[in-house]
């Protein structure tokens, strides 16, 4: 007799009836119900715990994803924070500078990629701006012939004009010409320097260059760059400042002062000081190197300073690009000017006649303040 089994419920017989398995059997299938049964909940319990687990773990990544989000946005805040204003220049420079005439009208920025030709105008016209703001404007260091500019001029490294001309007068009084610096005891020239700095360095170089001159220019300053800078402690700064000054031949003394503003008004980016003397020269004619020297380096001694420039007293503010670096308050501005333009004592202990009719004011003696 054929039997079918339906997946372990019982036995089916030729007529179709369903057998029902007795004994073991019946007890092995109330067995494996009770086995899936507890497999089930075995299942259930597990698939709870595995759902938990996710839940937990989908809160912690949610979690986790918002700080990380408050985090990028915080940091994207303080990225995002407002620029710093631009200060803007006057159109006229407000503050009352003696003997400064007023700027004109102009854009106060000039724009980015500024042309040549732009540049060219824009560096031409302050240095006419200038020459109006000082017409007084002359070399700061007391000479009454080339040699006397030539050691004053080397002195005047690391040290102010005004401490070099409270020392030479003592110096050139008892060495008056090169053949007598020459034969100086050093010991002696480094007493008088001392108040300079750098007093033994310097002492070389001024008997150095002294017995150079004696030797090899019967006495004589020489009045050519190459024959100069042989000398020394005689570099292109100091030469041109004898060149232009005492002989009257054109040259661009770059110092601190002159560096700083040609920087600051974007006429160059260089940085080495034969650099900018080449590119700033381009600028202009030969014919103007020697006055536009004074007249940048007073500026910078007076009004444009190295720490803080005195913008709002500035009479060539509309043009220049770096207005705002310093005060812009012009009453606070008239506090930081220097010299004549604040009512002070200048450098020179005989400065020239213009100079005092513009008002300004000989320097103390060496000791005197």
């Amino acid at each position: 007799m054929d039997v079918r089994r339906d997946s372990a419920v019982g036995e089916q017989g030729p007529d179709g009836g369903r057998k029902a398995k007795k004994g073991a059997s019946g007890t092995k299938g109330t067995e494996r119900t009770s086995v899936k049964k507890t497999a089930a909940k075995t299942t259930t319990a597990a698939a709870k715990k595995a759902t938990g687990a996710k839940k937990t773990a989908s809160a912690k990544k949610a979690t986790a994803a918002k700080k990380t989000t408050a985090v990028k946005k915080t940091t994207a805040a303080k990225k995002a924070a407002p620029p710093k204003k631009v200060a803007v220049a006057p159109e006229k420079a407000t503050a009352t500078v003696e003997g400064a005439a007023p700027a004109r009208t102009v854009a106060a920025h000039p724009p980015k990629g500024e042309s040549r030709t732009a540049l060219v105008r824009r560096a031409r016209r302050i240095n006419r701006e200038l020459a109006e703001v000082y017409p007084y404007a002359h070399p700061e260091l007391d000479f009454e012939n080339s040699f006397q500019l030539l050691i004053a001029t080397v002195l005047s490294a690391q040290t102010t004009d005004l401490r070099v001309n409270q020392t030479t007068p003592a110096l050139f009084a008892k060495y008056p010409t090169p053949e007598d610096l020459a034969v100086a005891n050093p010991e002696e020239v480094e007493e008088i320097l001392r108040p300079t700095g750098f007093f033994r360095a310097k002492t070389r170089s001024v008997i150095g260059l002294s017995k150079a001159l004696a030797a090899d220019f019967g006495g004589e300053v020489p009045g050519k760059l190459e024959d100069l800078v042989k000398l020394p402690g005689v570099g292109r700064k100091t030469a041109f400042v004898v060149l232009g000054n005492a002989f009257g031949r054109p040259g661009i003394t770059v110092d601190t002062h002159f560096q700083r503003l040609v920087r600051r008004w974007r006429w160059t980016d260089e940085t080495d000081p034969d650099k900018i003397e080449a590119t700033v020269g381009a600028l202009f004619p030969k014919s103007d190197w020697t006055d536009l020297s004074h007249h940048v380096i007073w500026h910078g001694r007076r009004i444009c300073h190295a720490r803080k420039p005195a913008c709002g007293a500035c009479p060539i503010a509309p043009l220049c690009p770096a207005y705002g670096e310093g005060e812009t308050d012009p009453e606070k501005a008239k506090k930081l000017l220097k010299y004549e333009k604040g009512g002070l004592p200048g450098q020179r202990l005989n400065p020239p006649q213009a100079y005092l009719d513009a008002g300004g004011r000989p320097a103390p003696p060496l000791g005197a303040g």
